[in-house]
């Protein structure tokens, strides 16, 4: 067990794909006592070159293996600098900070097996931006490459950051969900009293990421995303669309499930795209629908595989969509019984806790310790995430 407290960067960059996030934690203990405090958080928005060529690969382009090579030492360096910038942001130097734990970007996650054009796929996992670059650069031994362990152990790698929920959110009183909202919306269920294996969790469908695409699309790149909502509240709600996005197959697949831009991505908003142009449908109203079928879809969740299992009081809302007003009053009206409250309430900004998250993670795996909770992966039994690249050919200095 650690004896003092450790400074731990976490570093996030979404499905959204719109830069990365870092946020610097104080870490000490174990659990069930570990201390965590967030001392700081940086965004970085990625250049528009590095965005461009992560969301082709990730949407499923025609490839080479020496561009996914190039793109993850690419990526490698942009969490470097990200780093090395947010330190100079937080006044501390590189050489006082014990640790990276690094998610990277997901190109692909399939976790589990699947059928493609009459080919079975199995399950599998991809996240670049290479921790030996990060390491290097910054002098600081890095984590990453979290989800493969847990994959391995028969779970679907995904989602990760409900041992984080369970640390933050765990309640004797109180029933509570943890809501986040990027490119894809996941919750973590967190029953009152509950033990680690009472918890569980799943990926309820699209986030942001059907919503970001059409705006992309329709804006010609002038807009990568409906700030405060303005595009939606112009249109309408096409009845007959949000009755057809409610039929999507995986909102009926039970849990543990998670998905991705293999299920919401590109060709799922060209497909959208097409509709609309054969019912004259404007993109004000795409949007707007498209907008509304997210908070539905989560709601959706809570009435098929939640609320039969489990008593909820609050539910704790992070990641970009926080931001959405439609989206956040959409779900307050689609779930009256419970009380809706920001992440930022418990200490963590919405925009920073996937990074907390991640942090934590890497704490964790660095002292030998599992991170992942069956229950939520589905994974056979607890395992140690991640692959470390440690700097100048020994322990960080913060080791015990």
């Amino acid at each position: 067990m650690a004896s003092r407290t450790m400074k731990v960067i976490g570093m996030m960059s979404g499905t959204s794909a719109d830069g990365i996030d870092a946020a610097l934690v104080e870490i000490a203990g174990a659990p069930p006592a570990l201390r965590a405090k967030l001392a700081g958080h940086f965004h970085a928005a990625f250049r528009p070159f590095v965005r461009e060529r992560i969301l082709r690969l990730a949407n499923g382009a025609a490839t080479t293996a020496a561009e996914i090579s190039e793109l993850n030492f690419l990526l490698g360096e942009e969490l470097a600098s990200a780093a090395l910038a947010a330190c100079r942001k937080w006044a501390i130097a590189p050489q006082d900070v014990d640790l990276i734990g690094s998610h990277g970007q997901t190109i692909f996650h399939q976790g589990a097996k699947a059928k493609h054009q009459g080919t079975l796929r199995i399950p599998s996992t991809l996240q670049i931006g290479d921790i030996s670059v990060l390491a290097a650069r910054t002098g600081v031994t890095t984590v990453g490459d979290f989800r493969p362990a847990d994959m391995a152990a028969g779970g679907q790698g995904a989602p990760l950051i409900p041992f984080t929920d369970y640390l933050l959110y765990g309640d004797s009183a109180r029933g509570r969900v943890a809501l986040n909202i990027g490119g894809i919306a996941n919750v973590t269920v967190i029953p009152a009293r509950a033990k680690p294996e009472d918890v569980f969790a799943f990926d309820t469908g699209p986030g942001n990421m059907i919503v970001d695409a059409l705006v992309e699309r329709t804006t010609r790149g002038s807009a990568a995303f409906d700030r405060d909502a303005r595009i939606a509240l112009s249109g309408r709600t096409i009845p007959e669309l949000l009755v057809r996005l409610m039929r999507e197959p995986y909102l009926r697949q039970k849990p543990p499930k998670s998905t991705g831009r293999e299920g919401f991505g590109e060709s799922y908003a060209q497909d959208l795209l097409a509709w609309g142009k054969r019912h004259f449908a404007s993109p004000a109203d795409l949007i707007r629908t498209a907008t509304i079928f997210t908070p539905m879809s989560i709601a959706d969740a809570f009435r098929r595989f939640i609320l039969p299992k489990t008593h909820v009081e609050e539910l704790i809302v992070a990641g970009g969509g926080a931001h959405n007003p439609l989206m956040m009053a959409q779900l307050a009206a689609s779930l009256p019984d419970v009380e809706v409250v920001p992440a930022s309430r418990f200490g963590v900004p919405p925009e920073a806790k996937e990074a907390f998250g991640f942090a934590l993670l890497a704490y964790e795996s660095y002292h030998g310790r599992p991170g992942n909770l069956p229950s939520a992966t589905g994974a056979k039994h607890p395992v140690v995430l991640g692959k470390i690249a440690r700097v100048r050919g020994g322990e960080s200095r913060g080791r015990n």
